[in-house]
């Protein structure tokens, strides 16, 4: 056994000595796959050797009871304020490594902060560091011009008014006007655009990263590449802030691989990384899960001497626990102790959480023992740790165990029993909770609010509102203090009861307790409304909202909207709309006219940028901030476009409409446009010919897709080639989109065709490129296998690195039709390119399961010699998915016992193939016993499981079972997607249920779902088997009004 603190040195070398060029690459869109499924061990021999292992911690658990209840317990709270929450409940708005036990509900707690934040360093918006200015007289100047570029419903452009005003510019306005600009980042880019054609103006490098960070937080990184293009283009030098920039945006989004590229490139430049540097990169490394990569970069810190703070440390000791590296973190403590002089008693504590946050509940024993060992004193701090972690693991008895010895030494308190009831409450036991907070009260202790809120909201979810009013009430009279999650979690619970005036009564007293409603508040009272369709009440919630000057989100009046209209109150609809709009305006004002300018808060572009993740803004999730359009011209546009049939009529409502176009508003209309192909075409001509307005690439591409996907590659070729005339540069998206359309229909001649054409043109293919067309090749439709061989080597060459999706396809396309030697050769590739062993072949091993290769899957896994616990995670599901297929059910129930019995509860992928075998083998009883479980555990149902629900329904004759499943996931979510619905319409023709799927098809359309050919020829073949002659006619018009509905001509 590993001895837990025997010291090591580490031996430094230079990064850039370790990786090279070509090893940067290997970091790409893999980052952000999916978390790996739990496996374990395949043999009888391995599963002794688990059984052993289960034997042994469970031996070790029992001397650890004995270590801990030896001593006398000391309480003991660190100066670092990182091993011990201030309440018992440990919430996920908490520092890195906090354990997450609270449930999303009311509370509302945030995702975990594994920022780096520095004092003082953000004046808070969203994730945009901000900074006060020392304002001169360009002050006035810089605040007209962001008007203008912020505004967004004037008639005429911006270009055009910008042009009227004729200021003088200068790099030093330019830039302020850019960073009050962050939300609307494509408006900031036609503005740096414009300021280029002025006479006499030059762009700088301090503008340059203004526009670079802008478009890095909006995930725009093909403008990244062209600003970046540009800097080449015009010798602007990159400084020190460009590269740290540059870093920080690509580790943000998981690019890790181009966040690496970077950084060679800055060192080739002439700079070499600092603290702020480091900080960011070791941060996007462990994010991403890369703990020897990240371990490296922390040794060459160290190496030169730049000491890490204490997030750093303790960032990455979670990555590296969480890996099972333990010599690392060993390592890293030593460091922590002899470098940077962090007392043992806290280094030690910090390396037992962070055990415990990644599950490694055995090292954490280990350590524990060896303290002893070493004598070290165990205080109170370390048992409150390791009863977190032992909750955490789902081992909530022997956590009791250890209770039980504290409570011996008098050192429990309301925190320790809180973090089991947490425990329970994450298993679904309310009852065994309930009991628990009835046997701390009778010992004497105080639960904590957070607690009690947990409590009742468990209570409200589960129909027993009396109890959780009196848990509220008995929070009062015992003066426990009140905290607005408490407030709102009685509030949401007098309003699913529909006692409404209860609920306001509850609301209006929390600023008498000193509690002020927060946005979060306000969210949760209008989300709860919102579920039992009281839009009277949500008004006056809004109401107070705006006369409180709090800013109501988009997304909110969205919901509410949503809501109203599915009641059908017109009148409420239009108050709601108001106020949308009013809020619109105050917002924009206040951002723009500010008086006292000297205090207004800009975008911070220097190389401190190194906020935390929690905070960051989600451009996805917020995008009408940065629209160059208002929303209801683009409602308008589209309930134009779909609720009229001819184009001389929607010609003429949108000639006597007065919305002023822009690009963005024409790409947007198009993105939603794919169900009515023919208006959005003919809209797309039209309106490229109405004066002041100009096409981008954006709306051509966007054109291109809509005729693509509704087969009129006729008229995709022709706006393919007006753009070359209209002398557009042709980017590789361009022709990506096209190969992508003719190869998703099969037409893969084409597709290679178009790539030739595309490398003959100069145009170099990107990542999306390769992409796109390898999965065409790979797919059952035209496929090309050796040309798909050919083209994924060249990509591999080529320096570019395949994502998840593309290495998923093309395993499985080779292990379908046999080519395990290629199979293999692209694995020692990717390997050789840097994916790690467990990765490559954990993906190796799913496309053998999936062709049915069961066999050669799980002796490719005892093949394998490194890295061999990492990998039975990865794949575990999947060979537990291929034992059933094959009907191998007793290893299949052994596979998911022993990942149990190691702490690791099965995945939704076990339940759903546990669920297919059983409704396969007509034990359908089994399969919903199975799903109920699932539930229980906490695993929640994804629409595939649903959709095994559905077939299995079908497969045993049960079509009521079926369509009650599908109404639910209609009601509640999640949505049906386009492979639910074709199974559903292939299961019902098969049970001579045709005129049922023929409303199917009807549903689709209406959710904007377009049926495949697929799905018309199932349900028209299925008609005519049934003697429905003349409904099976319907339906063959269905499809050719669509198929005409879709195309330009």
């Amino acid at each position: 056994m590993r001895q837990t603190f025997k010291l090591q040195s580490l031996s430094y070398k230079p990064l850039n000595s370790q990786l090279s060029a070509y090893q940067i690459l290997r970091f790409s869109s893999l980052t952000k796959s999916s978390k790996p499924s739990p496996h374990s061990k395949k043999t009888q021999e391995h599963q002794l050797k688990d059984h052993a292992e289960i034997k042994t911690s469970n031996s070790l658990f029992k001397e650890i009871t004995d270590i801990v209840g030896a001593d006398v317990l000391i309480p003991d709270k660190t100066p670092y304020g990182f091993f011990i929450s201030r309440e018992t409940h440990v919430g996920d708005n908490e520092i890195t490594g906090e354990f997450k036990f609270c449930e999303k509900g009311v509370c509302g707690n945030a995702e975990l902060n594994n920022g780096l934040p520095k004092e003082g360093s953000l004046l808070a918006f969203g994730d945009i560091k901000v900074e006060a200015l020392n304002e001169t007289d360009v002050s006035a100047v810089v605040q007209e011009i962001t008007g203008i570029v912020r505004t967004e419903n004037c008639k005429a452009l911006m270009e055009e008014r910008l042009d009227n005003v004729g200021f003088q510019l200068d790099p030093e306005v330019v830039e302020k006007v850019l960073k009050r600009c962050y939300k609307v980042p494509h408006l900031a880019y036609r503005f740096f655009n414009w300021v280029k054609t002025k006479d006499g103006f030059c762009h700088t490098t301090k503008t340059y990263n203004t526009m670079l960070y802008t478009a890095g937080e909006a995930r725009e990184f093909s403008m990244v590449d062209l600003l970046l293009e540009e800097m080449e283009k015009y010798s602007c030098e990159k400084d020190i802030k460009t590269w740290t920039i540059l870093i920080q945006q690509y580790g943000k989004a998981e690019l890790i691989g181009k966040a690496l590229l970077v950084l060679e490139k800055m060192r080739k430049s002439g700079y070499e990384p600092d603290l702020e540097v480091y900080e960011v990169m070791l941060h996007s490394l462990c994010n991403a899960g890369k703990g020897e990569i990240a371990l490296e970069f922390y040794k060459e810190m160290v190496q030169r001497e730049i000491e890490p703070n204490l997030s750093l440390y303790k960032m990455l000791l979670n990555c590296l626990a969480k890996s099972g590296d333990v010599s690392s973190v060993q390592s890293v403590a030593d460091d922590m102790i002899r470098v940077s002089q962090i007392p043992e008693h806290d280094v030690h504590v910090c390396v037992l959480k962070s055990y415990c946050v990644a599950g490694r509940i055995r090292e954490a024993l280990e350590l524990i023992r060896e303290l002893k060992n070493k004598e070290t004193q165990l205080d109170y701090e370390f048992s409150e740790t390791l009863v977190k972690g032992l909750c955490r693991a789902n081992r909530i008895a022997d956590a009791l165990e250890i209770v039980e010895i504290m409570k011996r030494k008098d050192f429990v308190d309301g925190k320790v029993y809180g973090i089991i009831i947490n425990g329970y409450l994450r298993r679904k036991e309310l009852s065994k909770a309930l009991d628990l907070f009835q046997s701390m009260k009778e010992f004497g202790h105080l639960p904590a609010t957070s607690t009690y809120t947990e409590l009742m909201q468990h209570l409200f979810r589960s129909n027993e509102y009396q109890k959780g009013r009196e848990l509220y009430d008995e929070m009062l009279e015992r003066g426990v203090e009140i905290d607005s999650m408490a407030v709102m979690a009685i509030v949401a619970g007098h309003v699913r009861q529909d006692h409404i005036s209860e609920a306001w009564e509850v609301f209006e007293t929390m600023e008498d307790k000193g509690i002020k409603p927060t946005q979060k508040s306000y969210s949760i009272f209008i989300k709860e409304l919102c579920k039992v369709l009281r839009t009277d009440e949500i008004i006056k919630v809004l109401d107070k909202m705006q006369a409180s000057k709090m800013f109501i989100r988009d997304e909110i009046f969205e919901g509410v909207i949503s809501c109203m209209e599915e009641k059908g109150e017109m009148d409420n609809i239009r108050k709601a709309k108001q106020m949308y709009r009013i809020c619109r305006l105050h917002s924009l004002n206040d951002e723009i006219s500010r008086n006292d300018l000297s205090r207004e808060e800009e975008l911070h572009v220097d190389s401190n940028c190194n906020e935390p993740v929690q905070g960051r803004m989600d451009w996805n999730s917020v995008k009408p901030l940065s629209k160059a359009y208002d929303e209801q011209d683009l409602r308008e546009i589209l309930r134009i476009l779909s609720s009229l049939e001819d184009w001389p009529i929607i010609q003429d409502a949108l000639e006597k409409c007065t919305i002023q176009f822009t690009p963005e508003l024409v790409a947007e209309t198009l993105r939603n446009c794919s169900m009515h192909g023919n208006a959005a075409l003919h809209f797309f001509a039209w309106v490229g010919k109405q004066n002041g307005f100009c096409q981008t690439t954006e709306t051509y591409n966007m054109a291109m897709k809509i005729s693509g996907r509704g087969k009129d590659f006729k008229h995709m070729r022709g706006l393919f080639y007006e753009m070359r005339r209209k002398g557009f540069l042709i980017p590789p998206d361009t022709w990506a989109i096209m190969i992508m359309q003719y190869g998703r229909t099969g037409l893969t001649e084409i597709a290679l065709k178009i790539f030739g054409e595309m490398k003959a043109s100069g145009c170099n293919p990107n990542d999306s490129t390769y992409k796109y067309l390898i999965i065409c090749l790979c797919g059952r439709k035209g496929r090309k296998v050796d040309e798909a061989i050919k083209i994924f080597q060249e990509m591999i060459r080529a320096g570019h690195v395949p994502d998840k999706e593309l290495v998923e396809a093309y395993l499985c396309c080779l292990c379908e039709v046999g080519k395990l030697l290629e199979a293999r050769k692209a694995i020692d590739s990717l390997c050789k390119a840097g994916f790690t062993v467990p990765a490559s072949y954990s993906l190796y091993i799913r496309a053998l399961c999936r062709a049915g290769m069961l066999e050669e899957a799980l002796s490719l896994v005892d093949q394998v010699s490194t890295e061999k616990t990492t990998l039975d995670r990865y794949t575990h599901g999947s060979l537990v998915h291929g034992l059933l297929q094959k009907g191998r059910l007793e290893e299949a129930l052994a596979k998911v016992d022993s990942m149990k019995q190691v702490g690791i509860n099965p995945t939704v992928h076990v339940y759903t193939s546990l669920i297919v075998h059983f409704f396969k083998e007509k034990q359908a009883s089994k399969a919903l016993e199975i799903f109920e479980s699932m539930k229980q555990e906490g695993c929640e149902p994804t629409i595939v499981t649903y959709s095994a629900l559905i077939r299995g329904y079908m497969d045993t004759e049960n079509v009521i079972g079926a369509w009650n499943v599908f109404h639910s996931l209609k009601e509640k979510g999640p949505a049906p997607d386009f492979k639910t619905y074709s199974m559903f319409i292939s299961c019902l023709c098969r049970a001579g249920k045709s005129e049922e799927a023929v409303q199917l098809l009807s549903d689709m359309m209406d959710n904007g779902i377009v049926p495949s050919n697929v799905n018309f020829r199932t349900v028209f073949f299925g008609l005519n088997r049934e003697g429905k002659q003349s409904l099976a006619q319907t339906v063959l018009q269905k499809k050719w009004a669509l198929t005409s509905k879709r195309k330009f001509s």
